[in-house]
């Protein structure tokens, strides 16, 4: 203030101006105060506390600042560890076990026919599935990764399989019921060796060491393929029958032609059930929520159930009132409710037993076929794996982890092999997708899910009941699902530099090359080519691999990744490798015992690298 007068007195030095220097002094005066108000109310943070009522029309000024980076995704209500009450806990397992019926029912009822069997016999392959896809999820989440993963079969190890059916040695049979057991041990022979070169590769740490070359970038086309691969088996199926949806437009879905499946020939439209089937699905899970208030998503976390019967009610509803009566076969076949064949022809209590149909028969040619699929297997496997552990809120899987449970898949086509269920096993993508939708992740929750399938397998007729839910409405619910575990692999995108052209290039390149080299060979393979080249060795194990959508993605990303983005530490952090690299082993983060540690202090035998 004493300066401000001197001011004055130099400005105005006469008597005369002490007016206007009065008048100065207290303009300058309350500019003073006026600046100090609004530089107190910014150090504040604006909340007007000190700054009067000037204070009161400012607002704090913040600007746009990009989403945060999770290790682990939040929203999750229970996660790997933790689980939700009992009742509930009970009823989500259901709905997981309602979910594994879809591709149990399938791929018996495409195979088993060709091979000679009749209904009894499918029932038999569908009940020996399902008791080891529930023996496979209860070793997977108490010894292998520990993760909530259902293990159920593959479509992988169709091709394969088909190409056994249509070997000469078996094809001879003239008696349909003789075909079928010759054509199975076969089938059980190669099964098992292929069970052995995955238990090898998977116990030995073979794919620990091949994981370890992975990055964000690289496993980005690597999950989302694990579930947008998956195209064919959502909408295509809702609208066509069973059979010809798995037939003529599956990923690994075998030839259509007229000398193995000339039934295939006509398509059986079921839209009046399947498109009711998502349009409820999605109004369930998404829509009603947010006009029901409740501190629990009910809707949500039971959205399968409530979908799943309404449809088949209507499905019901449809069949009663003759609508499907004058209908083509394969119409009737999979949109009536009373057609699949499975609840008159299933016992009431059934034991699985090894070698039912006699012991296995070997063959070289074909067990080194069979490995193709498993090697495909441990790709998709690999994806959901990472997928489960996102959706659970757990850390990205080490190495280690996701081998031991690649060995514990093996273990699962070995007893798929014993038993004769004419297929290999894998994880499971669509229950995947229900711990997203449900937002529970929890283990227990799986594990007595593979209590259900035990104990239908067993109980057969009650379980025959829950498996004549008609395809198209399993598809409808499979449309919702499967984007879940595609926008799993989307999320890596937050640990990489979207603004080089190198990961813009690694990435577009290997999302199109997924889609369209499994294309070519999926013409190849269903085409005239095919006729002009007969089936061989070699032959069947390239379009195992390169029909594979998450195989293709994931080579072709991680080759571009090793060979353009390993160079210089800005490269890989570009690729999002500076942060992922203390996830590459077991003890480089404290949190992966929470997870991942075996139980009863079985990591000190077994210890995780």
């Amino acid at each position: 203030m004493e300066k401000l007068k001197l001011l004055s007195i130099f400005l105005f030095p006469s008597l005369s101006d002490f007016v206007v220097r009065r008048r100065f002094l207290v303009t300058v005066t309350d500019q003073c105060l006026v600046s100090f108000a609004f530089a107190k109310m910014a150090q504040n943070g604006g909340d007007g506390n000190d700054g009067g009522g000037a204070a009161t029309h400012s607002k704090k000024f913040e600007a746009p600042q990009p989403h945060s980076v999770k290790e682990q995704l939040p929203g999750i209500q229970y996660c790997i560890n933790s689980s939700p009450p009992w009742p509930e806990a009970i009823i989500l397992g259901f709905q997981h076990y309602l979910l594994t019926l879809g591709i149990t029912v399938l791929i018996p009822s495409i195979i088993v026919p060709q091979m000679g069997g009749g209904n009894t016999e499918k029932a038999a392959v569908i009940q020996n599935l399902l008791f080891v896809s529930g023996l496979s999820t209860l070793f997977q989440t108490f010894l292998g990764t520990r993760l909530p993963i259902v293990v159920v079969g593959s479509y992988a190890y169709l091709i394969p399989v088909t190409s056994i059916i249509q070997a000469s040695r078996y094809t001879s049979y003239s008696d349909p019921y003789e075909r079928f057991v010759r054509t199975m041990r076969g089938i059980q022979g190669a099964l098992i060796g292929a069970a052995f070169f995955q238990c090898t590769i998977g116990f030995l740490g073979l794919w620990r060491n091949a994981v370890r070359f992975l990055s964000p970038l690289s496993v980005v086309p690597y999950v989302t393929f694990t579930g947008l691969g998956l195209y064919h088996l959502g909408f295509p199926m809702v609208i066509v029958d069973n059979f010809s949806a798995t037939a003529a437009i599956s990923c690994y879905m075998i030839l259509a032609d007229s000398f193995l499946f000339p039934h295939l020939i006509k398509l059986a439209k079921c839209v009046e059930i399947g498109i009711p089937g998502i349009i409820l699905m999605v109004f369930i899970s998404q829509i009603l929520p947010r006009y029901l208030e409740s501190k629990r998503s009910l809707c949500g976390r039971f959205s399968i159930l409530f979908s799943i019967s309404i449809t088949w009610l209507f499905a019901q509803l449809l069949t009663s009132t003759t609508v499907y009566k004058h209908k083509p076969e394969n119409t009737q076949i999979s949109c009536r409710t009373d057609r699949a064949g499975l609840i008159s022809t299933a016992p009431w209590i059934y034991f699985p037993y090894p070698f039912q149909w006699g012991s296995p028969t070997f063959n070289a040619g074909d067990a080194i076929v069979m490995m193709a699929p498993a090697f495909v297997s441990l790709f998709e496997s690999t994806g959901t794996f990472f997928a489960a552990a996102r959706f659970g809120s757990a850390t990205p899987v080490p190495p280690s982890v996701i081998s031991r449970g690649a060995g514990w898949l093996g273990i699962g086509v070995l007893l798929n092999g014993c038993l004769g269920s004419v297929t290999g096993t894998t994880a499971s993508v669509e229950n995947v997708g229900l711990l997203a939708l449900t937002r529970v992740g929890s283990r227990r929750v799986i594990q007595i899910s593979a209590g259900f399938m035990i104990f239908f397998s067993i109980f057969a007729k009650f379980g025959a009941f829950f498996a004549s839910v008609p395809l198209p409405i399993v598809a409808a619910v499979y449309c919702v699902l499967f984007s879940f575990v595609s926008s799993a692999g989307l999320s890596f995108l937050q640990f990489c530099n979207l603004n080089s052209f190198k990961t813009k290039f690694i990435l577009g390149f290997s999302f199109f090359m997924g889609l369209s080299v499994p294309q070519y060979f999926r013409e190849y393979f269903h085409g005239g080519w095919r006729s002009a080249h007969p089936t061989g060795l070699f032959s069947d194990i390239a379009v195992v691999i390169f029909m594979s959508h998450t195989t293709v993605a994931a080579l072709v990303a991680l080759f571009f990744d090793l060979t353009l983005c390993r160079e210089n530490d800005e490269s890989r952090k570009d690729i999002g490798l500076n942060w992922w690299e203390k996830f590459s082993f077991y003890k480089s983060d404290v949190r992966n015992d929470e997870f991942y540690a075996l139980p009863f202090r079985l990591n000190k035998l077994f210890p995780s690298i």
